[in-house]
């Protein structure tokens, strides 16, 4: 099946172990109404996609038996609304307070998180840290590239998807906090945008190169 998994079938499962937590095949089945074999088939297609996955349980004598349930990915399939909850406050923000109190604020947001990626990427060579932070962006739902810079001896970091677009749309100063934060947690480089989603092109895009101008 994988990709090519019925979508009424693949949405139906993912939502009966949303709202149920963990079920066995042969109970999906019946709920789906197709055969346990089919079924199997079908959460194995989910599984290689990090949907689900499954543990053996035992339930008395006999065989023990596989129970799925969603992963984190699969749970972030649903909707959270986090999105609109942020752009929401930063209305009331943006209607409240000073636009110099507003800007402090987003400032400390960016130390306080380039404090948490210096100290996940820890005092590994430079090449290892930037590409650990390709993969802590692509966790937080960024579509991350990493390349050599052609054009120097650092690293071009782009991101194809921005897992805060319309909040940035609505405040642009966001993608300069993004800059910043790039910069606070590379001290020891240069960091420059070399790419803005927002005024051309498909992506944003920083260059990483050793050594702080």
């Amino acid at each position: 099946m994988g990709a090519h998994a019925h979508a009424p079938t693949r949405e139906t499962t993912l939502t009966l172990l949303l709202r149920q937590g963990e079920l066995s095949a042969s109970h999906l089945a019946r709920e789906l109404g197709i055969s346990v074999q089919a079924t199997r088939r079908h959460l194995r297609s989910l599984e290689e996609e990090g949907l689900v996955e499954s543990s053996s349980r035992s339930a008395g004598p006999g065989r023990p038996s596989n129970r799925w349930r969603l992963t984190d990915r699969g749970h972030q399939h649903f909707p959270d609304g986090s999105e609109n909850f942020a752009l929401d406050l930063l209305h009331s923000m943006a209607a409240t307070l000073p636009p110099e109190a507003m800007r402090s604020l987003l400032s400390q947001q960016t130390l306080d998180k380039a404090g948490h990626y210096r100290h996940t990427l820890g005092s590994a060579p430079l090449e290892e840290r930037v590409a650990r932070l390709a993969e802590l962006r692509r966790q937080e739902g960024y579509v991350t590239e990493l390349q050599a810079d052609p054009e120097g001896q650092g690293w071009c970091l782009s991101e194809y998807h921005c897992s805060v677009q319309r909040i940035a749309e609505e405040y642009p100063v966001v993608c300069d906090q993004e800059l910043e934060l790039m910069r606070q947690t590379f001290p020891d480089c240069q960091v420059e945008r070399v790419h803005w989603r927002l005024k051309e092109g498909h992506s944003c895009g920083f260059r990483i190169t050793p050594g702080h101008v």
